[in-house]
């Protein structure tokens, strides 16, 4: 997979784990879920369909949420030269919308945000990768 393709890759399953953390996903809330986050990552610049991305990761058995977490923001910071602060600010966006779809947000799932925002607010893309993507 590419640098960017990668980054999508960590959001989805950080966003996935995010959507499981009150339990387990039910097929409605996959149908909304895949939605919402096909919706938010769109971009008609990217060489991938962000759709198929979504339903791997979902078809996936997924892991607790601090392993999740951990790997999400170790594949971030890997491929953080493509991460452009609109990308930033779509992800943010995304975590919170996935926690917002099914209200109300619980205090773990606003943690794990307010936790990603500090950790990401430190992940320093570079123009000269990014500015390459449109995203």
């Amino acid at each position: 997979m590419t640098p960017i393709q990668n980054l999508h890759y960590a959001i989805g399953e950080l966003a996935c784990a995010l959507a499981s953390v009150d339990g387990k996903v039910q097929k409605e809330e996959a149908k909304k879920f895949h939605a919402m986050m096909a919706a938010e990552l769109r971009c008609k610049h990217y060489d991938f369909d962000i759709a198929d991305i979504i339903f791997t990761i979902m078809s996936l058995d997924r892991l607790d949420i601090e392993t999740t977490y951990n790997w999400a923001m170790k594949e971030i910071r890997m491929n953080g030269h493509y991460l452009s602060p609109e990308l930033k600010e779509t992800f943010i966006r995304l975590l919170e919308k996935v926690a917002k779809a099914y209200p109300p947000v619980t205090n773990e799932e606003q943690s794990i945000i307010d936790r990603f925002k500090a950790d990401i607010a430190t992940v320093k893309g570079d123009p000269v990768y990014y500015g390459k993507q449109h995203v």
